[in-house]
């Protein structure tokens, strides 16, 4: 066994990135405060070809370095926009998007479930890593998709929990 080298990884520039079939997915960060956790989800973002980022509230943005730390560069190829109220534009995206919070609700449902059925194009909702989604944004779903955990905790990080709910759309998506 050996690693793959850089050109055997096949990876596309960031016009061809552009230019590539995504994911009918927006991620949108509802009051996200740390900045290593809004770069950390640029890159998922990126891995994952979603269409965009919806940063909204507290949600910081780019250029700041602490989200190009952990972005590495992400925040260049996928298209992003802030939005200092979450509710208006969510209720936009509501026509064509079914608005699915990531959250521990009465009425939530397992990753595989809540991504198959419903509208095809979603928007995925994470939130504040301590207060979780506001009500105002979760007062937009009729249900909510839940990571089921088998500790003690039952909570993960916001970043880890982007990147298991985008490759388990991905499974759905089969993005090539």
């Amino acid at each position: 066994m050996r690693k793959r080298s850089e050109k055997e990884l096949n990876r596309i520039d960031e016009v061809q990135f552009k230019n590539r079939k995504k994911m009918p997915i927006v991620v949108a960060l509802d009051n996200v405060r740390s900045l290593h956790n809004v770069g950390a989800i640029f890159r998922c973002c990126d891995a994952f070809a979603v269409e965009k980022i919806l940063l909204l509230g507290i949600t910081g943005y780019p250029p700041r370095p602490e989200i190009e730390k952990t972005a590495l560069g992400a925040t260049q190829t996928v298209p992003w926009t802030y939005h200092r109220h979450a509710k208006p534009i969510l209720e936009k995206y509501k026509k064509n998007y079914e608005i699915l919070p990531v959250e521990q609700t009465t009425q939530s449902i397992p990753p595989q479930e809540a991504l198959r059925f419903g509208k095809t194009k979603k928007v995925l909702v994470f939130g504040h890593e301590v207060k979780g989604i506001s009500e105002a944004v979760l007062s937009l779903a009729e249900r909510s998709l839940e990571i089921p955990q088998f500790g003690t905790k039952h909570s993960l990080n916001v970043s880890v929990s982007a990147g298991i709910v985008l490759w388990e759309a991905a499974q759905i998506h089969l993005i090539p």
